[in-house]
């Protein structure tokens, strides 16, 4: 079995604003940021093996080897944070080869594990941000990031890969920079939002807004909206595993009884301690504030939009001198199948014929965490070869 890359550490990249504010598509700029990042593998002399990887909703930088913590956090950063969340596709001789490639994986902007969000201190009043932190689209993460690659020098990705909301950040990247990017990985991705997964961030929008101790999100002098943001993390767990899945961990896990002191309602089943039990330990490790950025990003995503054009002739036309990679997951709820045919006859819109994989599995979109055997072969095929 390959080796895990083992310590790892988070690094820092500021934007001082030299060359002006940072422009966001809400119309309103930042004066500068700090985008918390890490690097597994050696860049080459010619820096043309590096691989951009975008996390997930709620992941970080952090994907691969063991980072103990990063300093100056607002959340806590626990053991689940310390592993690396895509450790088995990151590291010597696994799907992303550190052998060959360097990974680079970027907090997004407005995120809360070391990139400048909602939580960190505005340098204009010495408090953080909160309400007064800008709405952040998807382009506004991409275009931070682009930042990033300048700095480190690398005019041209071998690849980005992306997987589930981090597959529209890969989109985005490499239709507004085509010319920077090679390849393209979307794993249990899509071209756009689908009106479901509208109706899911509403829900969770709607949760966190309603708790009592939002307070229009300036609530870092107080309570935090735990309830709020617990509720919205269990509607978007719900979506992440198949219902089989949910109901196994459900009963293969022991809790220490059921009761709900000031509620209500007391649990009855298994299943309703287990989904309690997730959305409580996630609020020690997230914001909310960075919870509805993300969910506004989500909410707001336009490839076309984004790219001033208004066809996907127009804009895939532009990327033919790019490999595509899709994933499908056929029991994902959260990204449905259909999402990736939609995405598929886009590409044939503009003159690619992007390799299609449907991976065959029972644990719905986590698949893409949890069973490197069904992509790793498919991810070396299209990354070894495109890198011969």
């Amino acid at each position: 079995m390959p080796a895990s890359i083992g310590n790892t550490e988070t690094q820092f990249f500021r934007y001082d604003g030299a060359a002006g504010p940072f422009a966001l598509r809400c119309g309103e700029s930042l004066a500068q940021f700090d985008l918390a990042y890490e690097t597994y593998g050696e860049m080459s002399p010619a820096r043309d093996n590096v691989i951009l990887l975008f996390h997930a909703l709620t992941a970080s930088q952090h994907a691969a080897g063991h980072t103990a913590e990063v300093p100056g956090l607002a959340v806590e950063w626990d053991k689940e944070c310390q592993a690396g969340w895509w450790d088995s596709f990151v590291g010597p001789g696994k799907a992303l080869d550190t052998d060959r490639f360097c990974v680079v994986c970027v907090n997004y902007l407005g995120g809360c594990y070391g990139s400048t969000g909602p939580a960190s201190t505005d340098p204009a009043t010495g408090e953080p941000y909160g309400a007064a932190f800008p709405r952040i689209a998807i382009c506004d993460i991409v275009d931070s990031q682009v930042k990033l690659l300048d700095h480190l020098g690398v005019e041209k990705l071998h690849a980005t890969v992306g997987s589930s909301l981090g597959g529209m950040m890969a989109l985005s990247l490499a239709t507004r920079y085509p010319e920077r990017v090679g390849t393209v990985v979307q794993i249990a991705s899509g071209v756009g939002t689908s009106a479901l997964q509208r109706i899911h961030n509403l829900e969770q929008i709607g949760a966190i807004e309603a708790d009592g101790n939002f307070r229009g999100g300036d609530y870092y002098d107080g309570g935090h909206p735990e309830r709020g943001l617990a509720l919205a993390r269990m509607i978007g767990h719900k979506t992440f595993i198949s219902l089989r899945t949910l109901n196994r961990r459900a009963s293969d896990t022991v809790r220490d009884g059921m009761e709900e002191d000031d509620s209500w309602y007391q649990l009855q089943k298994p299943i309703e301690s287990y989904m309690l039990h997730q959305g409580r330990k996630f609020v020690r490790r997230f914001d909310a504030n960075t919870y509805l950025r993300i969910m506004d990003a989500w909410q707001s995503f336009d490839v076309l939009a984004d790219a001033g054009l208004g066809s996907y002739a127009e804009l895939f036309a532009r990327c033919r001198h790019q490999r595509y990679l899709i994933f499908t997951i056929d029991s994902d709820v959260c990204f449905y199948p259909d999402q990736q045919e939609r995405l598929a006859a886009a590409l044939a819109e503009g003159g690619i014929a992007p390799m299609r994989i449907t991976v065959h599995s029972e644990k719905g979109h986590d698949s893409f965490l949890l069973e490197p055997e069904l992509y790793t072969p498919h991810l070396h095929y299209t990354l070894d070869g495109a890198a011969g």
